[in-house]
């Protein structure tokens, strides 16, 4: 097995952090702007929509390969070069002043982030072995922090000095993280005898993952769930900018920060108590997931339908707080059913499984709210409501997973 030094794999972990955060931040900063590329551009909500799904279906639909490439080619100089593109196209979106280039800046963002995940968690996963469920859950956290910062930090910069300074600046800061990566991270030499067959390829290896029980079920609950995550991401700050009457700061912020911070707290949680009760019960993570799911639809559904802000942030913690139980279990329960070998391709494949589908959530958000009857708020606010279903979907399919597992076991 792979022998490492135990401090060296929590410094890992900390600087991978660090990275996750830079690569939430990088996405979520464009969504708290969409009031002022309305107003300076004059795109429809569905426009908006479009350019905030974009990202996502390139994003999705590039991870299974790059994904696989993380199994077999070195995962350290994969994460430095996504982090180089995704950087760089993050500070050209400053540039851009068309629905076309908001689109393509967009999209090269998602190509360059798509990178980062797999070979993120494969690493990890190679570092901490008993402690899987605990590093991957607080890597996890990051992604809470990141969308926290990355909407309040642009919406301020654009507030002071314009928002097209805000990608300027979270561009530059991308830069000096992946030198600091090149520098810093030592990717771990893999076992022999966990590493990819060489007479498999990719197809085969898709073919593979998809014939073990439970993979496909995980991951199509993963669509269902990271939907309503996107929709949040993408459309929370205008929710709360138009229908409460915040300004553009505030809304950046409060939109993000009462869900981000309590699924920061939750997602390491959760891992520690899934580690813990996984000494007796394999599938504590599944069962924990759908727990945090069935009650999170309940607070979606609360959040499209609350008047008063003080309704509105009960109802954000709640479901932050189940979003990060559900989130920080995404990896180490698929881990738990795919070969060690096998791990960069099975994150790659779930992130365009569950990235593609999610993508058609915000875009539907911004559909809804453009046309139908009512107003464009009444139409969003219904919306959100309503994706509350697709949290019970993806509970259901989890624990489909944990059946057919133990019955097929």
């Amino acid at each position: 097995m792979i022998s490492l030094c135990n401090r060296e794999k929590w410094v890992v972990l900390g600087m991978l952090w660090l990275v996750c955060c830079l690569n939430y931040a990088d996405r979520q900063a464009i969504s708290s702007l969409f009031p002022l590329l309305e107003r300076d551009f004059g795109f429809t909500k569905a426009e908006l929509g479009l350019i905030g799904s974009a990202f996502m279906w390139v994003y999705a639909f590039s991870s299974p390969f790059l994904g696989f490439a993380g199994d077999w080619r070195s995962r350290k100089g994969l994460i430095v070069a996504g982090c180089l593109l995704w950087s760089l196209m993050t500070g050209i979106t400053g540039f851009c002043a068309s629905l076309w280039q908001f689109v393509a800046a967009r999209s090269l963002i998602g190509l360059g982030e798509s990178v980062y995940f797999p070979s993120a968690t494969s690493i990890l996963s190679d570092y901490h072995t008993r402690t899987r469920s605990t590093a991957l859950s607080f890597h996890q956290s990051a992604v809470y922090l990141g969308t926290i910062a990355g909407g309040w930090i642009a919406a301020v910069i654009a507030d002071h000095w314009g928002w097209q300074l805000a990608f300027y600046g979270f561009g530059g800061v991308g830069v000096l993280v992946a030198l600091m990566l090149v520098l810093g991270l030592r990717e771990p030499v893999r076992d022999p005898g966990i590493e990819p067959r060489k007479e498999i390829g990719m197809r085969e290896t898709f073919r593979h993952l998809m014939k073990i029980p439970g993979v496909l079920r995980l991951m199509v609950a993963f669509a269902c769930a990271n939907g309503v995550g996107a929709i949040f991401l993408v459309w929370a700050p205008t929710f709360l900018f138009e229908k409460f009457h915040l300004g553009l700061v505030t809304a950046g912020f409060s939109a993000v920060a009462a869900i981000q911070l309590a699924s920061a707290a939750s997602a390491p949680l959760s891992g520690l108590l899934a580690d813990r009760l996984s000494r007796d019960f394999r599938g504590a993570h599944m069962l924990i997931q759908a727990v945090a799911l069935v009650i999170g639809s309940f607070c979606v559904m609360a959040v499209g339908h609350a008047q008063t802000m003080s309704l509105l942030i009960g109802a954000m913690l709640c479901f932050g707080f189940c979003k990060g139980a559900y989130d920080g279990g995404i990896f180490a329960s698929v881990f738990d059913l795919v070969p060690p070998g096998e791990r960069a391709s099975a994150a790659g494949l779930m992130n365009m499984l569950g990235w593609g589908g999610g993508a058609l959530g915000p875009l539907a958000i911004g559909l809804v709210s453009s046309y139908g009857h009512g107003t464009p708020m009444e139409r969003m606010s219904a919306g959100i409501s309503w994706s509350g279903v697709a949290y019970l979907m993806a509970a259901g399919l989890i624990l489909s997973a944990l059946r057919f597992k133990y019955r097929k076991r």
